[in-house]
């Protein structure tokens, strides 16, 4: 999981991990900047940031570090989608990438390939329990929203993009929400790659019908983990690569959760032996 040359995306993130104070500086600069690809949908200033993974290839996208007090709760935070988003906004070696158009897509165990790709993740399985609420009404729930998720495998390859896994689609998928804003998901503990805390990526579209656009999103955010159920995973084998990379790494030392993380720090339950399950209150602008 070495790093590989990303062009601009390593370019950013070299610069997303000055200091604080200039990478505010920097980000005021950046947000004039037209030229740059893939500006992630949500608003407000914030701390931009860049997201890559050990390999691969992709161009990457800008989000920011931004939350938004709307009501009674406080909408989470937008961020980048990273280099390897899958949502037609960027592309491979092959050209663009979308899995969001293909069939198959909406399911809520995203441990195997789908549309015609074989192989399916190993790891600890995971449950992922999300609850979409309306900032706008409250906090109530904000209905039938639908959500696409990603994240990288044990080894901490991101499918379609990275060497190994280029021919392979999983860890992937969307879900609708409930009438009470519910969803879930069926996957595995993703792995930690060198330079960025384990983190799931995921976007907030307001219906299934919308989630097949990515120009429909209307949020782009990412989640982690306490610290106490990463070591507990990372030392049981399959995971021993993640458990030399967390340990250079830290919340505070991470270029997307060193502004904050409150609203992005997943709920556990669960262990090793029977698996995990992580939930998470999502709040949006509805």
């Amino acid at each position: 999981m070495d790093a590989h040359d990303h062009g601009l995306a390593a370019d950013l993130e070299a610069m997303m991990n000055m200091g604080s104070s200039r990478r505010r500086s920097l980000r005021w600069l950046l947000a004039g900047a037209a030229t740059l690809p893939l500006a992630a949908c949500g608003g407000g200033s914030g701390s931009s940031s860049t997201d890559s993974s050990g390999s691969g290839t992709g161009t990457v996208g800008m989000g920011t570090g931004t939350t938004t007090t709307t009501g009674s709760c406080t909408v989470i935070p937008e961020e980048t989608g990273g280099p390897y988003p899958g949502d037609g906004t960027n592309s491979n070696a092959s050209g663009i990438v979308n899995v969001l158009t293909q069939t198959g897509v909406v399911r809520s165990d995203i441990r195997s390939s789908f549309n015609g790709a074989s192989g399916t993740a190993a790891g600890i399985p995971l449950t992922i329990k999300l609850k979409i609420v309306n900032a706008n009404n409250s906090c109530g729930a904000a209905g039938e929203f639908a959500v696409y998720l990603w994240h990288c495998d044990r080894e901490g390859r991101y499918s379609l993009y990275s060497s190994g896994v280029t021919d392979q689609n999983y860890l992937r998928g969307v879900q609708g929400a409930d009438a009470n804003g519910d969803l879930s998901f069926t996957t595995i503990f993703p792995g930690c790659y060198d330079g960025r805390m384990p983190h799931v990526h995921f976007e907030v579209y307001r219906s299934l019908a919308q989630s097949t656009s990515a120009s429909n999103r209307i949020k782009t955010s990412q989640f982690t983990f306490p610290m106490a159920t990463l070591n507990e995973v990372y030392a049981t084998t399959g995971y021993s690569s993640s458990a030399s990379n967390l340990s250079r790494i830290s919340y505070a030392t991470d270029n997307i959760f060193s502004d904050g993380y409150s609203l992005q720090l997943g709920t556990m339950s669960g262990n090793v032996a029977d698996g995990y399950v992580v939930t998470l209150t999502v709040a949006v602008a509805a």
